[in-house]
């Protein structure tokens, strides 16, 4: 059998397969023929698109180009002479070659014996009619593409790389500009032409601009621009004329090819000659800074100063200062104050900047503690300066204030306060200060609480003396005002040493507030004191009845009768909450009364163990941290909640899909059912917008998230474990908490409330990790205490369940003890939680069984 010539039919189908077959072997042998060609074309354009030819010589320019051509010229030559056609012949035996038994070779066939037969034919066309089946199956075969063998090098790639490079970093305009290379070129490009260019400011951070570009005759230009101009071809063809540089004596010519000046003043801009441009300048001023202070100072309990300023520019405020000098026309000219005061530089500090966002406008707090100075709580001005970037200073109107300073309620503590502050106005006050001092300490007995700060006194009337002989020097008198002012705080603040010395004078400064009209912000810190003192008071009791368990029994008050009560440290707290909303109430009386009354009982009280039921340390932290996170986490809810009513106004009071909150209802969040800050926050109408209170809901959330972050401060003092290693990491997560509601606050009084959000998450995080190391510590701390005796603990161990839980009393199964001694008990609770809601969306489980774990999480 041989090959048949010409068409055949059983060939027909296969028209589709083998024109694609035939067209990737074109394009096979066109890459194998022409790639070395393709190759020089791509770096040819790569180098002149980037522009590499005008940053050399011509004659390199020329060399390369001469370089280029033979390259071109011997790779096209030797691409014809390796390029063959493919032919219908290769294409048919390439597609054959992918079919089993090469069905299209076996169809060009004819029969050469027995085609007379009819018996043989008839095996024959079955045969083809087998083949023809074949070949309907074939399909077209991938071209074989990889040229590696003849490009070892990967030099395609190099040369594709360039090409893709200057694609992003180049341009195709750039080409034409090897044509000016030419001899007709240059003389071309020697023409006259410019270019320009606009540079405000850098602190204006407005962007550069190309004059070519600028559509119209008219310019705004901010104040201080650079304008570069350059000029090109014959020289004196172009010159330029401006009036807005204001520039005068030795000028550049007209005709300098390279022009730069700073826009100062409104004028004009021409360019003389072919080409030339002219364009009217108004100069954008630069305004200067402005600053005012927004509120009179406020100071708190120790004297700290905070000033409330706003500051703006155009362009942004760099930096400001506040000057604060004595104000004489209103200084009560009394007693010491009757003379001349020394001279005194006015004091100066720095305004505190934003440290990130925008600068032209903002509001901040000079926050600084002026409690030793002179001039504190005496009349001053201040004087507030800011400057922007481009030197210019802007003053504010002065503002007349006392200058905050430290309280003393202590009358003696006051007395001595008031004869350094003569002292400290002139040196002449010298001998009158020692007069006044010697009286007040004539008769110490009742008058002075320590021998300490009696003789300290002592020292301080003999060392006045000693140096007013020779006349008091500027070292002497600041060296004298040091030790009056250690002394006052020392008979403000008392010995701290006596836990009950310290609460008498908490009381007593809280009194003595009450008295003399203190601010709100005093008297919230001096009721902190006295949260301290009391807890400090209290720890020491229940040592003392740890070490010595009879020494209650000997006490004459300690012995309880019909007449005695129970109070726990839940109870003080509600107790010292009742005065301070008395007092913020201005029902002062009422406040003085319930005062005297929490006097009496720390007085007669006694910390009892046993049967009083009384709870430890640890359980009290414990019990404390729950509940700032229960309320951090109701301000949190209700901040989430005014974030959504702000971007869904119709979701009046939290009614809207999806919005309720914690404890479900209208909006009614965890925080409007629950405690805010130290107290209850009873929020009927103060939490919901257009509440009842009609007051800003986001200071309202801003000064509960301050009190809660006072609680915690109140808190950490009392954190027992100290010195251990779960001590100190609770510290250090509840120092970590405290930090972030502080950012809380700061961002609810910008009205930030995703970022406060954010920080109360992290705040609860750090809570419950606090938490999560304290209970380490209280279990560790139990489990190395000694026990009470074995005979007790077997009795103990015969009576516990199955579940460690100890028999309850009257009768009743298990008692409320923690189900985990020794255990982290929160991570515990947290698992089970887990499981909970895992089983309770099993829906193969039982109805009765899911009715339950429901139960279950509505409760918990």
């Amino acid at each position: 059998m041989a090959p048949g010539h010409g068409p055949d039919p059983a060939l027909r189908s296969l028209r589709l397969p083998l024109a694609l077959t035939r067209a990737g072997m074109l394009a096979e042998h066109v890459l194998r023929a022409f790639w070395p060609l393709f190759s020089v074309l791509m770096l040819a354009l790569a180098v002149l698109m980037l522009g590499l030819h005008d940053m050399v010589s011509v004659e390199v320019v020329w060399g390369g180009a001469v370089l280029a051509a033979l390259g071109l010229l011997v790779s096209l030559v030797w691409g014809i002479r390796t390029f063959h056609w493919p032919t219908r012949a290769q294409a048919l035996a390439r597609l054959d070659e992918t079919l089993p038994g090469r069905p299209i070779q076996a169809l060009m066939d004819r029969q050469a014996i027995g085609a007379t037969d009819a018996a043989s034919a008839a095996v024959w066309q079955a045969h083809q009619a087998r083949m023809a089946a074949r070949a309907a199956s074939a399909r077209p075969v991938r071209p074989d593409l990889r040229i590696s063998r003849a490009d070892p090098f990967a030099l395609r790639y190099v040369a594709t790389l360039a090409l893709a490079v200057a694609l992003i970093f180049g341009s195709v305009w750039r080409v034409g500009s090897v044509a000016e290379m030419t001899p007709g070129g240059a003389q071309a490009a020697s023409g006259p032409t410019w270019e320009g260019w606009i540079e405000p400011p850098r602190y204006t951070g407005k962007p550069t601009i190309y004059l070519a570009d600028i559509p119209g005759d008219r310019l705004d230009i901010p104040q201080g621009s650079r304008i570069t101009l350059r000029f090109y071809g014959e020289v004196g063809a172009l010159t330029l004329a401006e009036t807005v540089s204001g520039r005068i004596g030795a000028l550049p010519p007209a005709s300098e090819v390279a022009q730069e000046f700073d826009v100062v003043q409104n004028g004009e801009i021409r360019i003389d000659g072919p080409g030339g441009k002219s364009w009217e300048v108004a100069v954008v001023p630069d305004a200067a800074p402005q600053v005012s202070v927004t509120g009179a100072p406020q100071a708190e309990a120790m004297g700290t100063m905070t000033l409330p300023f706003t500051a703006s520019d155009d362009y942004g405020v760099v930096a400001g200062s506040a000057t604060i000098a004595i104000d004489l026309s209103e200084v009560d000219r009394r007693y010491g104050l009757t003379t001349e005061p020394d001279q005194r530089e006015p004091i100066t500090v720095q305004l505190p900047m934003p440290i990130a966002g925008d600068r032209s406008a903002f509001t901040e707090k000079l926050i600084e503690d002026f409690s030793e100075h002179p001039w504190a709580n005496l009349p001053v001005t201040f004087t507030l300066d800011v400057q922007d970037a481009a030197g210019q200073t802007g003053q504010g109107e002065v503002f007349k204030a006392t200058l905050p300073g430290r309280r003393f309620f202590d009358p003696l503590a006051a007395s001595v306060i008031e004869q350094r502050r003569d002292l400290l106005w002139a040196r002449g006050n010298a001998h009158r200060v020692s007069q006044l001092l010697k009286a007040v300490s004539y008769k110490p007995e009742g008058v002075f609480r320590s021998e300490t700060a009696y003789l300290r006194m002592r020292v301080i009337l003999r060392r006045l003396d000693a140096l007013s002989r020779g006349g008091l020097k500027a070292e002497h008198q600041e060296e004298l005002g040091k030790a009056l002012w250690d002394l006052a705080v020392l008979l403000e603040d008392g010995d701290l040493s006596d836990a009950l010395e310290r609460l008498r004078r908490a009381q007593e400064r809280l009194t003595e507030a009450m008295k003399n009209g203190a601010s709100d912000q005093e008297i919230a810190e001096l009721m902190q004191e006295l949260r301290r003192a009391t807890d400090d008071y209290i720890r020491q009791l229940s040592r003392q009845a740890q070490s010595d368990p009879q020494n209650g029994a000997d006490q004459p008050n300690s012995g309880q009768n019909q007449n005695s009560m129970q109070m726990s440290q839940n109870d003080l707290q509600k107790m010292m909450d009742r005065i301070q909303e008395l007092m913020e109430q201005g029902r002062m009386a009422e406040a003085q009364q319930a005062l005297e009354e929490l006097q009496q009982l720390m007085e007669n009280m006694r910390v009892t163990q046993g049967q009083g039921g009384g709870q430890s340390q640890g359980q009290q932290a414990m019990e404390g941290l729950a509940d700032t996170l229960r309320n951090q986490q109701g301000l949190s809810d209700e901040a989430f909640r005014d974030l959504q009513e702000q971007f869904n106004p119709g979701a009046n009071s939290g009614e809207s899909q999806g919005n309720q909150g914690r404890n479900g209802g209208q909006g009614r969040g965890r925080s409007h059912e629950g405690q805010g800050g130290q107290g209850e926050a009873q929020n009927d109408g103060e939490g919901q917008p257009g509440g009842g209170q009609g007051q800003d809901l986001k200071g309202s959330l801003a000064d509960r998230q301050q009190a809660l972050r006072q609680e915690l401060n109140r808190q950490q003092g009392n954190l027992p474990g100290q010195g251990t290693p779960e001590g100190d990491a609770a510290r250090d997560a509840l120092g970590r908490a405290g930090r972030a509601m502080d950012d809380a606050e700061q961002s609810l009084r910008q009205d930030d409330l995703a970022g406060a959000i954010d920080n109360q998450s992290e705040a609860m995080e750090a809570l419950r990790e606090g938490m999560r190391a304290l209970g380490e510590a209280l279990a560790q701390d139990q489990q190395q205490q000694p026990g009470q005796g074995n005979a007790e603990g077997e009795q103990r161990a015969r009576n516990r369940d199955p579940l460690g839980r100890n028999a309850g009393s009257n009768g009743s199964i298990g008692t409320e003890e923690n189900l985990l001694q020794g255990e982290d008990v929160y991570r515990r609770a947290r698992e089970l939680l887990d499981e909970i809601r895992r089983r309770s969306g099993d829906t193969s489980r039982p109805q009765i069984e899911l009715d339950y774990l429901k139960r279950l999480l509505d409760r918990f």
